[in-house]
This record gives structure tokens, C-alpha cells and sequence, in this order.
């Protein structure tokens, strides 16, 4: 079992509405420091919203969201990227009349040291592909390299946690497997990872822990692969 003094991530208690209606409904969970945890649920369970809250740009109606250990509930996005939680929006979200590398230096624009261009060399290392087309124009890329842009832009703010929204939506089996082995890279190499995703078996089988939340609660959690084995989440989400 994970630390629980090793904690980078806690939600406790966090609701969120979008005028009367109630969009999550007193979530809690934690992301210890080198995990990779799951955050699985139909579309429309809260996931996404959740994320909105933790990153300061939907606000919380209720509870509190912690971040190395300091409460984080209502900064701006901009302040929470400089302490290092950094999120890869739904939709990739890239600037699509810049190139691949502008994009990549918009996402250590919050930075000042003098290794950003050796950073760049690690995103093209994990993103052979990008390297190859450093200079297009991003938006006219494919889906599948758009979110690798977003996951690389990502990477060059060094995120102590990388919240990662839907990688695999919209994309081709061929893609979802080069997002999925490139998610497991990223991990493996150090970053501690949020993955919400809908494709709860690969999300499963990446992460160390799990949540499964419906209808803007969480309703399981526990060590991914129990969930992965457990009847409840196999008919609801593996199609079982």
C-alpha cells in the first residue's frame, strides 16, 4: 500500500455544480508520489469536471483539494503549472498555427532555467515522430500526433503530477496503443500520473490504483488489478 505520508494529490469532500445541477457530489481521492492512478467512468460520471475543479478553471462549490500538502482550491491554472500540476486537456488543446516546437516551449513558458532546450530533447525522444516534423504547423496533424504534442507541451513544465484527461479519445486502435505504451514510458521514467479515462480495461492495466466514479460519486476504488478482476466493473465498463 502506498505511503500515506508520501501524499501529492488529495481530494476531499469535492463537489461542483454547473448552475442547480450538482455535477459532483462530495468525491475524495488521493495520488501518492510515483503512482499512476485511474479515475474510470462513463461519459458524463463527473471525470472531466473533476479535473476542471483540481486545475482552478471550474470551480468548487464545496470541499478542498490539497497539493503537496497546501490547500489549492481556487488558484489560476498559471500558479498551480508553476508548482508543478500540469494537466493534458480533453481534445489535446494544441496551438494549431504553431509549430510542434513553439508548443513545446509555450509549455515551459512558466520556466527560467537553462534546460529547457534539453527537455525538448527528452519529449523527441519519447516522440520520435514529433522530432521528424519539428517544424509543421501543429494543426495540421493527426489526432493521434496532436496528443502527443499535448502530452510532450506537457511534459516541459516537469509536472510532479501529470493529469491526463481522455489520451485516448477519437483516436485509432493503432494510436490508443502508441498513447497507452507512451503513458506507461512516461511513468515509468518518474512522473506521477491522474489518467481519467473511458477505456477502464487499459486504464486499468496501466495503473496501480483505481476509482470508478458514476453519476459524480465515487462509488469503488481500490488496487487496479482487483478492480480489472472485479465482476461489477467488468459488466459495467468491460462489456462482460
Amino acid at each position: 500500500m502506498p505511503d500515506p505520508t508520501d501524499i501529492l494529490l488529495e481530494v476531499k469532500d469535492l463537489k461542483v455544480a454547473y448552475g442547480g445541477i450538482q455535477a459532483v457530489k462530495g468525491v475524495s481521492f488521493e495520488v501518492h508520489r510515483g503512482e499512476l492512478v485511474s479515475l474510470i467512468g462513463a461519459n458524463g460520471a463527473g471525470k472531466t469536471t473533476t479535473l476542471k475543479a483540481i486545475t482552478g478553471t471550474q470551480p468548487a462549490r464545496d470541499g478542498d483539494i490539497k497539493f503537496l500538502g497546501r490547500s489549492i482550491r481556487g488558484q489560476g491554472a498559471w500558479d498551480l503549472v508553476r508548482q508543478g500540476l500540469v494537466m493534458v486537456p480533453e481534445g489535446r488543446g494544441v496551438f494549431a498555427r504553431m509549430s510542434i516546437v513553439e508548443n513545446l516551449l509555450m509549455g515551459a513558458y512558466v520556466r527560467d532555467d537553462a534546460e529547457v532546450q534539453a527537455d525538448v530533447d527528452n519529449v523527441f525522444a519519447i516522440f520520435p515522430r514529433l522530432k521528424e516534423r519539428a517544424s509543421q504547423l501543429a494543426g495540421t496533424m493527426s489526432g493521434g500526433e496532436q496528443q502527443m504534442l499535448a502530452m510532450g507541451r506537457a511534459l516541459m513544465a516537469r509536472p510532479k503530477v501529470l493529469l491526463m484527461d481522455e489520451p485516448s479519445m477519437g483516436l485509432s486502435p493503432i494510436m490508443v496503443d502508441k498513447i497507452f505504451e507512451v503513458v506507461a514510458d512516461i511513468h515509468s521514467r518518474g512522473t506521477t500520473i491522474l489518467l481519467v479515462e473511458q477505456n477502464a480495461s487499459r486504464a486499468l492495466q496501466l495503473a496501480d490504483r483505481g476509482y470508478v466514479m458514476e453519476s459524480g460519486e465515487i462509488t469503488m476504488t481500490g488496487e487496479a488489478k482487483a478492480l480489472l478482476d472485479d465482476p461489477k466493473v467488468r459488466a459495467a465498463y468491460l462489456g462482460e
